[in-house]
């Protein structure tokens, strides 16, 4: 046996209790991220597929990775002959030590 609660009564000086919003349902990338999952459904594709745009930018930092460490390798090769001569030194210091 359920009763019925007051406010239904309709008394005007009753305040109304309001149903409380989900953080997290009303924030902007949760309303963002299941409007794509809906879009996605209805074109059917895959939910484990990445947006375009994602996986554009991840190729682009993958790419970026790379290049950089490739710029890194070819500054090692390339050393100035200062630098080796100084190398040379060094190295024949520490034979001296030794």
């Amino acid at each position: 046996i359920l009763t019925h609660p007051d406010y239904i009564d309709g008394n005007p000086d009753l305040i109304k209790p309001k149903k409380l919003l989900n953080p997290v349902k009303a924030s902007k990338s949760h309303q963002e991220l299941h409007r794509e999952l809906l879009m996605n459904h209805k074109r059917g594709l895959s939910v484990e597929s990445k947006p375009e745009l994602q996986r554009v930018l991840e190729h682009r930092r993958r790419n970026q990775i790379i290049r950089q460490k490739k710029e890194e390798e070819e500054a090692k090769k390339l050393q100035s002959p200062f630098e080796k001569e100084l190398l040379k030194r060094h190295q024949r210091l520490d034979q001296v030590e030794l």
